[in-house]
């Protein structure tokens, strides 16, 4: 595919003053690579200036650049074709779905899956082999069920969406459309909930429902469980990566991100664009206002305000965060010098 066919179909995320060059004409690009990666015929993208050196080392033929003069005068000198825009890994993600498309299977229903009378399977889709859909299973058009999924009495899946090998879905739950639940996630599973007695733990029954909203994605061996009673809900566009724990009756707002090994408690209530770093935790009951970000290994014990950034355990703002991590450095120095003064 040439350069310039690429750049002309992406024309809508470019920007006004966005130039391209071709060192001598226009250029074939064969493939999608890291900069660091590159061979000649690949196009790769830098982010800003602190990949500058990237660029002076990569064999990439072509380049998406931020509007950084320095960075396109760089591409020049080395005689790299570029094009620019405001956001160069969108335009990179998006010339990635030119060179590359997921798996999809042609519809059929495989001679072993088993399906219960009662299902309604929706026009052209994919269920593969001894995959189970089980009493009353609504599923809608173009779904692809991929081999050995399991979904329990009850459960709706909306138009288009991907269940992946060996997932399971549980009763009542309700799956969007534009989905994708990755291989060994377990929606609507019963939640963690046992009252103390006497004589023990007495379980209490989880009659709720889990409702994942359209385009929500989950990411292999996460777990999103149902309540006692209502719902767990994750809004539409969230994304959650694998090994995330979502616990009973938690309200996951829009496009949010959690990362992996993230977990929150069970009643926990998330805002819209809400990011969760890796191995986040959450306590019971908080609340986390819209637009709030968790860094890594963050522990929430309290509720986030929107728009914050918290760090640490327990969890505290994120400059008063790296305050704290500059001191702790100096610790042992400040001891010593308390010591001191305690001698004297």
């Amino acid at each position: 595919m040439k350069f310039s066919e690429i750049v002309s179909q992406f024309r809508e995320i470019t920007t006004g003053n966005s130039l391209i060059t071709y060192p001598d004409q226009d250029i074939d690009i064969t493939g999608v690579a890291a900069i660091d990666e590159a061979k000649t015929g690949a196009i790769s993208y830098v982010e800003g200036s602190k990949f500058a050196s990237l660029i002076n080392q990569t064999n990439a033929s072509a380049l998406i650049l931020p509007e950084d003069p320095t960075l396109q005068n760089q591409a020049q000198e080395r005689g790299i074709a570029w094009v620019s825009t405001k956001e160069p890994k969108l335009l990179f993600a998006k010339v990635l779905t030119l060179f590359y498309q997921p798996y999809r299977p042609s519809p059929e229903i495989h001679p072993t899956a088993v399906i219960h009378p009662t299902a309604k399977i929706g026009n052209d889709v994919y269920i593969g082999p001894h995959a189970v859909v089980q009493e009353g299973v609504e599923i809608g058009n173009y779904a692809i069920i991929h081999p050995n999924v399991v979904i329990y009495p009850d459960v709706k899946i909306g138009d288009r969406t991907t269940l992946h090998a060996n997932c399971t879905i549980h009763e009542r739950s309700q799956i969007g459309a534009d989905c994708v639940i990755h291989s060994g996630a377990v929606i609507g599973a019963e939640g963690f909930g046992f009252v103390p007695t006497r004589t023990g733990w007495f379980k209490m029954e989880q009659s709720g429902y889990t409702v994942l909203e359209d385009g929500v994605e989950i990411g292999c061996n996460s777990a999103v469980d149902r309540p006692a009673v209502g719902e767990t809900r994750i809004g539409k566009d969230t994304k959650i990566d694998n090994l995330v724990q979502i616990g009973h009756g938690c309200q996951i707002g829009m496009g949010c991100a959690i990362a992996g090994q993230a977990g929150m408690a069970g009643g926990v209530q998330v805002g819209n664009r809400v990011i969760l770093a890796g191995q986040v935790g959450v306590a019971n009951q908080v609340k986390i206002g819209d637009g709030a970000i968790a860094s890594a290994q963050t522990g929430i014990h309290s509720d986030v305000p929107p728009k914050e950034i918290v760090s640490g355990t327990p969890a505290i703002p994120h400059k008063i965060y790296l305050k704290v991590s500059a001191i702790t450095s100096r610790l042992p120095d400040m001891y010593q010098a308390f010591k001191r003064s305690q001698r004297q």
